[in-house]
Order: structure tokens, then sequence, then C-alpha cells
């Protein structure tokens, strides 16, 4: 699929970038569209500078921020991105103090003057980041660059979760009630809330694969949905391959963190122990939450810092049950895909601004609903199963270790997704009615974030990120 209809929840799931969805890929997708936007002016641009506010600012570093803007104003795109061009661009900026503006103009570049790290917070999001583009006239300090008349172009963007990038003037739209993708066409339906999902199924026989169907065929053919399902399945496995027979033995970055998921995948075993699954599970996330953490390319669902979350119960459902093939992977991947929508439209997805809750507790409700839905279940177990899963990721904070997607996020991942099995095999098996709606828990979960101490919302300032014994 070239281009997703922005009205689709497809791209809840999208190849991307790691180590950060909201902090890498963000960046580097807001890069994509800034040279969209100078594009005709390309020919006048002598000079670019970035500001970073904000979290994108405090943990951006170990993020890769700064480098992974370069990456996408040198136009260079997430899903084709190798190790070789990362190295190229750095290598360019670094040694030679030039950028490939568009991949079209060498223009003059400097990274220790260029990029501004700022400590403040814009008012609109936590992740906020601010492209200008001078002529030549432009001058040489900050200081004097900052007059208005050298200036060809200027556009602050916010990098919202998930990989998902608003300007300003679209997110302010859309706190304001407006915005382009607001209403569809007639006799076009919307999925608003879990309460609508349920409604529609109910009114129809539906469970939540196939309403996430019905839903993403108004914007393209189903076999075009099938396909972009079944790519980010195969990346998906790809992944976790990758990760089981990594080239290096350590992560990226001062932890100096050794890889686990060889040594782990060498030495499990089929067992007599009724437990020994969960040593599955663990292998599958942590091999592709470390493949995130060195920079590799994943799957983006819906985070890149959890990532690992959804895949992990795909390869249990596929190497530990029966019957898991292709059909029931793309009903896995649209389950979740809309469950992931609905989080992202009531409440957020960025560790930023809600939390890890809003990361592998986003995960771990989309997985626990897929799961769910995959072996049988109706809609309304579907949603309880995601509530549940939601429910005990409350409160979850987001304090990476010298702001690296590593320590704890790579055994997070694991915990998600085991939680997810947990929550679906017990929504399937209940016999009474929920008390807490899927809605309400997304509420809450928004709530809570908004409520939690910034400290504990990826700024590197508490929580584990400040332990002297590891930083």
């Amino acid at each position: 699929m070239s281009s997703l209809s922005p009205w689709s929840n497809l791209s809840i799931c999208k190849i991307g970038v790691g180590p950060s969805s909201s902090h890498t890929l963000g960046p580097l997708i807001a890069g994509n569209r800034f040279c969209k936007r100078i594009e005709s002016n390309l020919d006048l641009i002598e000079r670019v500078r970035i500001t970073l506010y904000g979290s994108l600012s405090l943990t951006g570093k170990g993020h890769l921020t700064h480098r992974a803007i370069l990456w996408g104003l040198e136009n260079l795109q997430a899903k084709t991105l190798t190790k070789e061009l990362q190295a190229a661009t750095i290598a360019r900026a670094d040694k030679e103090h030039r950028l490939n503006l568009c991949g079209r103009k060498l223009v003059e570049f400097d990274p220790e003057r260029d990029i501004i790290f700022s400590q403040e917070f814009l008012p609109l999001h936590e992740n906020a980041l601010t492209i200008q583009a001078f002529g030549s006239s432009g001058a040489d300090t900050r200081e004097s660059s900052t007059d208005s008349s050298k200036i060809i172009e200027s556009i602050t963007y916010y990098s919202v979760g998930g990989g998902f990038v608003k300007s300003q003037q679209e997110l302010e739209d859309e706190r304001n009630g407006g915005g382009e993708i607001d209403e569809l066409g007639e006799g076009m339906f919307a999925i608003d809330s879990a309460t609508t999902a349920l409604y529609l199924c109910d009114e129809h026989g539906w469970n939540l694969a196939k309403l996430s169907l019905e839903y993403e065929k108004q914007f393209a053919p189903q076999s075009t949905i099938r396909d972009y399902c079944l790519e980010i399945w195969q990346t998906m496995q790809e992944v976790y391959a990758q990760g089981t027979h990594p080239t290096e033995s350590y992560l990226p970055g001062n932890l100096h963190l050794k890889r686990r998921a060889n040594g782990l995948y060498e030495r499990l075993q089929i067992t007599s122990d009724p437990l020994g699954i969960i040593d599955f599970i663990s292998l599958y996330a942590i091999a592709i939450a470390e493949e995130n953490a060195s920079g590799a390319r994943v799957v983006t669902a819906p985070t890149n810092g959890a990532c690992a979350v959804i895949p992990a119960v795909m390869l249990y459902l596929k190497n530990h049950t029966i019957g898991f093939n292709d059909d029931k992977a793309v009903d896995f991947l649209l389950t979740a895909m809309l469950v992931g929508a609905l989080i992202k439209k009531n409440a957020s997805i960025s560790g930023a601004e809600a939390g890890c809750q809003a990361e592998i507790g986003s995960a771990s409700s989309m997985a626990a609903a897929a799961f769910a839905t995959a072996l049988g279940a109706d809609a309304k177990k579907s949603c309880n199963a995601a509530e549940m899963a939601m429910e005990h990721h409350l409160g979850l904070t987001c304090d990476p270790v010298m702001g690296l997607v590593q320590i704890p996020c790579i055994e997070r991942n694991a915990f998600g997704a085991i939680k997810a099995i947990s929550a679906a095999r017990m929504a399937m098996t209940r016999k009474s009615t929920p008390k807490v709606s899927l809605d309400e828990v997304i509420a809450t979960m928004y709530q809570t974030g908004k409520d939690m101490n910034a400290k504990y919302r990826e700024t590197s300032l508490g929580g584990l990120a400040t332990l002297s014994s590891v930083c």
C-alpha cells in the first residue's frame, strides 16, 4: 500500500526504525515533511537549524533524535533506511559540516551549532521541534540568525507518539475540534469509541477483526489491506530472526548492555514444565526489542518502545498453537490496529505524554484483544481482554536509564506480551459481566498520564533514569 488514507487505522502498525517512534521515527518523518515544504524554494536555502524541545531535548541523544532529524532532512525514508545510509549522513554532518538537504543540495551544517537542545516545553505536546531554513544572507551565529528577514521557512512539528507527526497548526486544529479528517464521506461509518465498535458488531454479527476490515474497505480494496497486514507480519518475523542472530554482542550506548536473545535462543528447548512457555514468549519479545534498541528496522506497533509485544504474542500463536495461519495473522493485526486507533484517538500512545502505560499498556491491550479474536472470541470478550490488559498497566512510568530504550524497556515488552495472553485467557473464560469498559480504562489511562509527575514521563529526570549505580 503506497499511501494510507488519513482515516485508515493501518498506520498504527508500520515499518519504522529504532530505537524510538516518537524520538527517532517522528523526527525523521518531520524532516521528510519539511523537505516537501521547502522543495520549491530549495535553490534559495543555504543553511538549516533545528531546535529540540521538551522530551526530545532531554532524552534526544539516547534516542538518536539528533541523528534522525538529519536522516529526514536528507529525505531518507524509514522503510528503506540502512545502516550505511545512516552512517553516511552522520559522517557528512560531523566531519564535513554539510547536509545533503532533501537529497538534492549540499548545504552548510554544523551539528554542534545548528542543533539546539532547549530545556523549554512547548504547550501543545511534550515532544516538539522547530526546523528553520535560511537563505544566503543567513548569519553565522545563533543570535543574529534569529532575524526573521533571513528565514525562508520555519515550522514547528510535534511528534505525538507512534511515529505520528503533526504541525503546530494541525495540532491546534485537532485540539479545537477541527482538523482535516474529522468527518467521513456520505454513507461511510466511523469508529470513535469501543462503545461504537460493540454496537456495530452487535448490529451486524461481526467480531472486531471483521469490523476493522469493513472499516478499512472504505479506503482500500480487501486485497490491498491483506497485503499490508502480511507485509507487517513478515517484517515482524524477520526482525525476530535477526534478533536471535545479531552481528554485534552489545547494544549501542553507554550502558554497554549485552544482548540476551541469542543465548536464550540457543538454550531454550521444549520442556515438560508447564510454565516453560513463558521463556519462549520472553525470547520472542527480547529478541525484537533488542533489535529496536540497536536502531534497526522494526514494526512500530503502536510505538517502537513497545514494538515487541504484538509480534511476541503472534509468534506464540504461530509456534505453540494449532491453526494459526496467514488469515489468522490478518485478523489479529486488524483487531490490534482498531484497538490501537481507539487508544490513540481517545488518549495517547506517547510515553512523553502519558508514561509507559501509553506504550507497553497500549500494545498489551491491542495484543490481548487480537489474541482473543484470533481464537474465536466475540467483540465483547475481545474488548474485555483489551480492558484488562490496559487496566494492569495503569500508572506505569517511562523512565529509561540514560534515555536509552533498553532498561527497563526490553524486559517490559516481555511482560506486556505475557499480560496480554493472560488477559485474553481470563476474558475468554469468564462468565460474569465486566464492570469496567474499555472506553473507561482508556480515559483513565490518559488522565493518569496527565496527572503523572513530568519526571516520570520520558524526561530522564526521575525514577530508574537517575539510578547512580548504572548512570
